[in-house]
């Protein structure tokens, strides 16, 4: 089968046989072994600030351990080891605050840290809307997530990894002539919340990953695009066959693009490029931008803003997903919620401070959504190729062209052109066009393709029409 004919006929979102882990690696350094004294930091730090005179303050700390190895052409690149910590502390008198931050733990650094931001915040003004999140907030329990799965991954591994994934995706078509890196990596993180109302959170989680980036290229010029796994787990990884056959599956289905006629068409947004577009819903329904009234959603609690048979949920406490977190980025325990319930906004993103700004109450969303899902009428994606009929199946855009204040959507695309219900031929150089009011509206349905490598597990998402340009 033609590459474009595979892939209409399967999910734009492949799942692939597993990698198998190595049993003779040396990557033996534990992170949760220093879980227990990092919150002992954590707590030093704001009995400091306490001495200090702050009537509150908080901290967040976190340490990371990796190894990342790249290799490209059957030759090793690259050998990255990364190993940080740091220490972020935020004091407040009264109404004032002062942040500082530290990467050394000792008690006088700690002490000229602390005392640093004690005086950035005596020449701050006073603002009615800082402070620490209220402290019935705070979670009593953190439940277990499982994101901690080490992979005992030596750099030889590493490179082992990497050189037959890129290797099955040059063998792949004779049009791959060339490759930009495939790169393999583990990393560790440990993350620890602490604050003056005596909560002290903490976690240890993983994240693997192995990308590969190939270049084609035929008659009508050169083309490049990539593949890439993610997954707490190692052993959910895809094999690194799997990996480097579809990096060149996606490059030589891109070779020889053609020019198409401008008008309004359907358009469908595969899973990866369908987060962008729920992102910016986010990003309009976001506490910041409300508050500033920098948003095309305005007062928009209880609208109706997307097509009536989507949800946008959150739940931040599934095992071993990769936005899962027990309390957000001031300590404020997490929980299912919809934001949007068929259509309707229900709840806004908000922290503590836009909360306060708004008149409202946080939703436990400092630094952003954990684990968002879209829920809607669903098709598999030939089906959703058929009820096109002729359009436009975007799998990359570029440029900034999003106003959030009005809406206005212009980005440029590229992807693949729909003729009678079946993908025809690749396109580049087009420009699709809307306002994001219409498109969340024009939603007709979402895949059963769901990408899970993101904080924003989107499917394919089908828009009604908007406007597609060819340069």
């Amino acid at each position: 089968l033609s590459p474009w004919r595979r892939l209409a006929q399967g999910s734009l979102f492949r799942n692939s046989t597993r990698v198998t882990m190595s049993d003779s690696s040396s990557g033996s350094i534990d992170l949760r072994s220093s879980e227990a004294e990092i919150r002992q930091r954590v707590s030093d730090i704001l009995a400091e600030a306490k001495r200090q005179g702050a009537s509150s303050a908080e901290v967040v700390a976190s340490e990371d351990l990796g190894l990342g190895v790249t290799v490209r052409m059957g030759e090793l690149e690259n050998v990255e080891f990364n190993q940080d910590r740091g220490f972020g502390i935020t004091v407040y008198y009264g109404l004032r605050k002062g942040s500082a931050s530290t990467s050394d733990s000792s008690p006088g650094a700690i002490a000229e840290t602390v005392e640093a931001a004690r005086n950035i915040a005596r020449f701050t003004e006073e603002d009615p809307c800082s402070g620490l999140a209220d402290a019935e907030l705070m979670p009593t329990e953190l439940p277990e997530l499982d994101l901690y799965h080490q992979w005992q991954l030596s750099p030889d591994d590493a490179e082992k990894l990497a050189l037959e994934c890129e290797a099955a995706g040059l063998a792949h078509d004779e049009r791959i002539t060339n490759s930009d890196g495939t790169q393999v990596s583990t990393q560790q993180s440990c993350r620890v919340y602490g604050n003056s109302h005596g909560f002290i959170g903490s976690f240890v989680g993983t994240r693997h990953s192995m990308s590969c980036v190939l270049i084609g290229e035929d008659a009508s010029g050169m083309q490049r695009d990539y593949w890439y796994t993610l997954a707490r787990n190692p052993g959910d990884l895809e094999a690194p066959e799997a990996v480097g056959v579809e990096a060149a599956r996606r490059t030589v289905s891109r070779l020889s693009p053609r020019k198409i006629v401008t008008g309004r068409f359907p358009v469908l947004f595969a899973p990866q490029m369908a987060s962008g577009l729920i992102g910016h819903l986010l990003g309009a329904i976001s506490g910041g931008a409300l508050y500033r009234k920098a948003s095309f959603l305005l007062d928009s609690l209880g609208e109706r803003v997307m097509s009536p048979h989507i949800t946008l949920r959150e739940r931040p406490h599934m095992p071993g997903w990769i936005g899962s977190a027990s309390f957000d980025g001031e300590g404020v325990a997490t929980h299912d919620k919809a934001f949007i319930n068929h259509g309707v906004v229900e709840n806004y993103v908000l922290g503590s401070y836009s909360a306060r700004k708004l008149d409202m109450q946080t939703t436990g969303n400092a630094g952003g959504v954990f684990n968002l899902e879209i829920a809607g009428t669903t098709s598999g994606v030939d089906t959703m190729l058929r009820d096109m009929g002729e359009g436009l199946l975007v799998t990359e855009l570029m440029g900034q062209g999003v106003n959030t204040v009005t809406g206005d959507y212009s980005r440029g695309a590229a992807g693949f052109w729909v003729e009678a219900g079946e993908i025809a031929y690749p396109v580049d150089e087009v420009t699709i066009a809307s306002n994001l009011r219409e498109v969340l509206k024009d939603i007709q349905c979402i895949g059963d393709d769901v990408d899970a490598r993101g904080n924003i597990r989107a499917p394919s998402i089908l828009v009604g029409s908007m406007t597609v340009a060819s340069q």
